[in-house]
């Protein structure tokens, strides 16, 4: 009993072995495409603060939030490889005809998929957002000088009767073109406007403020050089606001959503981003059980050339899908984790269909 265990085991580490190297090389091979494709054409951003190595720098920096984003399709792909090969080479029958089930076969591909997820959920969460953050603070400074916006991206919010609307917040924690309109029962009473709002450690100050009140017969116009700024916004709050949602850590996107409750606001963007990154791991174990499916069922006989075309087509289907289930959800009104969960539930259903067909 213990020699068959002990010769079980070798197979699992074999198939692991073979399934992780498949992953890896994928992964590289992606990798080096988009970065490539990605420096090519953010050479024409090249000046005299901006040069050809700083280009290939930012892109080298923003490498983690790529290994994400390509993660799923490298593990598709990976898998069919890794398992291709061995069908190829008639590995898997004799695996098979030595009473190895189907199912420990594919039980052994998950193994390093596991790995994979666990890295690439350690990656989401502590790694890519500060990457990504540095990343496009470090070449804005370079194209625009030191100080510069760490985010281009405007934002508006609401906080009790006021509504807000930021231009942009600096990588120094200064906001730039902010705008508050006060509101009394609907109707608009006042209006100000700052040039810059600076964090000076525990409060707001802001500069170069021009206010305008508004009565029923008159308005009235005043400026100031500098005055106090009473919120409850932090500049890390205002950061999450402006700075692109999908490169946020899933902690920090479950907390964005939190906060977009609590104001009475929409937060199924920031769910929807939350549930990609948190369901990460069954996303991956339905594309293995897609790519175990097509090497012992249809695809058992082809080349290694077909194989990954179908699981190139298999892969983007599967975001295409996904990408349009998530406006959907706002639109029809259901939860942003079915937009998740559908196509994720429909991969692992094709692929346990046709695994048991040919088990």
């Amino acid at each position: 009993m213990l020699k068959l265990l002990t010769v079980a085991d070798r197979l699992d580490r074999y198939i692991a072995r073979n399934v992780l190297a498949a992953i890896i090389v994928v992964q590289f091979v992606l990798l080096g495409l988009d970065i490539t494709i990605a420096y090519i054409d953010d050479l024409g951003d090249v000046q005299a603060g901006y040069t050809a190595l700083d280009a290939l720098l930012y892109l080298l920096m923003r490498t983690p939030w790529r290994f994400y984003q390509y993660a799923p399709v490298a593990v598709l792909i990976g898998a069919l490889i890794g398992l291709g090969s061995m069908a190829s080479s008639n590995e898997l029958t004799v695996m098979r005809a030595a009473g190895r089930s189907l199912a420990r076969i594919v039980w052994g591909v998950m193994k390093p998929v596991l790995v994979v997820v666990v890295v690439v959920l350690l990656v989401a969460e502590y790694v890519s957002p500060r990457t990504e953050q540095y990343a496009e603070a470090w070449r804005l400074e370079k194209l625009q000088g030191e100080g510069t916006m760490l985010t281009s991206r405007s934002g508006w919010q609401i906080e009790g009767d006021s509504v807000y609307r930021f231009g942009a917040i600096r990588a120094d924690d200064v906001v730039l073109d902010l705008t508050r309109y006060r509101f009394d029962d609907r109707q608009l009473v006042e209006a100000t406007y700052a040039q810059r709002a600076r964090w000076e450690g525990d409060a707001w100050r802001l500069e170069n403020v021009a206010t305008t009140r508004i009565f029923d017969d008159h308005t009235e116009s005043e400026k100031t050089a500098s005055m106090g700024w009473e919120t409850s916004f932090t500049p890390t709050q205002l950061e999450r606001l402006l700075r692109d949602i999908e490169s946020q850590a899933p902690s920090e996107l479950w907390a964005y959503a939190q906060f977009l409750e609590a104001q009475n606001l929409q937060n199924d963007q920031a769910l929807l981003y939350f549930w990609q990154k948190m369901l990460m791991p069954l996303t991956m174990g339905s594309l293995v059980l897609i790519a175990a499916s097509f090497v012992f069922g249809p695809l058992r006989t082809v080349a290694a050339g077909t194989r990954v075309f179908y699981g190139v087509i298999t892969g983007l289907s599967f975001k295409y899908v996904q990408d349009l289930l998530a406006p959907a959800s706002t639109i029809f009104g259901f939860s942003p984790v079915w937009a998740v969960l559908v196509p994720t539930l429909a991969c692992a259903g094709v692929g346990i269909y046709f695994l048991r067909r040919n088990g």
